[in-house]
């Protein structure tokens, strides 16, 4: 496969993670944050048996799969659940902005434990992304400290899980990093995500699944993203331009937020873009910072 074609298939990846949190949204809603997610991960665990393939766990370090699996299956349910308890679809949709804080903290957990050199403009970068965020959840005056305490406030179980899976969703990078010597634990992980949260089914109370045909279209197209997603990644890091890729990648949450607000039909103020912009400037500044 030539380069631009895998630098293609790579940036296909982030225009499929970018749907995810309109589409996981949208598919809790019918099937509840618990049901819903274990849906939609039971769905991409199974296309990625299909695409990625399952690992061969032989190779791999114990440690790598060890910190690996509890990372990655607290992310995801951090992130599923975050958007399926979120008050409203406005809500949901800064919740998932929340979530964005991970770039900017896998740069610094990649300088405090990976020993990664940087320079001076990791601070301004932490810092920008900090206010981004918080410019987000003040509302449509931006930055607002009341109606940021008044936004936590009326759902803080979503943005605790949020904020909490920005930092395991950077240490799951840093221990990848360090430890996964090039091998791929999706399939397996994504599995284990699936039956972690059916576990959480069959052991609680949970709202019934209101199956339709809006619902099922969007737990198709969600599990699509997942699963294609990270295979079209691979194929992009393994291929293609890997700098245009990482630089891409730090966009997301513009085009994330664009994505969510059409899926979820919901219009966003220009503090809020202001802030999302803030974000992605704050993650290529850290990104930035890194660079020799």
């Amino acid at each position: 496969m030539n380069k631009k074609k895998a630098t293609l298939i790579g940036l296909l990846a982030i225009l499929l993670w970018s749907t995810m949190v309109g589409l996981i949204r949208g598919v809790s809603e019918g099937l509840g944050p618990v049901g819903g997610a274990a849906m939609i991960y039971t769905l991409s665990g199974l296309l990625l048996m299909f695409t990625v393939g399952f690992p061969d766990l032989r190779q791999f370090s114990r440690r790598y799969l060890l910190a690996g699996c509890v990372l990655f299956v607290s992310y995801e349910i951090c992130l599923a659940l975050s958007l399926g308890f979120a008050g409203t679809r406005q809500q949901a949709i800064e919740v998932g902005m929340v979530n964005y804080l991970w770039p900017s903290l896998t740069i610094l957990f990649a300088i405090i434990f990976n020993g990664q050199k940087s320079n001076f403009l990791i601070i301004p970068g932490l810092g920008l992304s900090l206010l981004g965020v918080s410019w987000v959840l003040g509302g449509d005056r931006g930055l607002n400290i009341d109606e940021i305490i008044s936004n936590v406030i009326s759902s803080p179980l979503s943005y605790i899980l949020a904020f909490t899976g920005a930092f395991i969703w950077a240490a799951y990078c840093t221990v990848t990093a360090k430890y996964a010597n090039g091998k791929n634990g999706i399939t397996l992980f994504i599995l284990l995500t699936a039956v972690t949260l059916w576990i959480k089914v069959f052991f609680s109370t949970q709202p019934d699944m209101a199956f339709s045909l809006p619902v099922v279209i969007k737990l198709g197209m969600c599990a699509i993203a997942l699963g294609f997603g990270y295979a079209a990644w691979n194929v992009g890091i393994l291929h293609g331009n890997v700098s245009l890729l990482a630089t891409a990648s730090y966009l997301t949450p513009v085009l994330s937020a664009a994505l969510a607000a059409m899926l979820l039909s919901e219009s966003l103020s220009w503090a809020f873009w202001q802030g999302a912009c803030m974000v992605c400037a704050g993650s290529l500044l850290c990104w930035y910072a890194t660079r020799r």
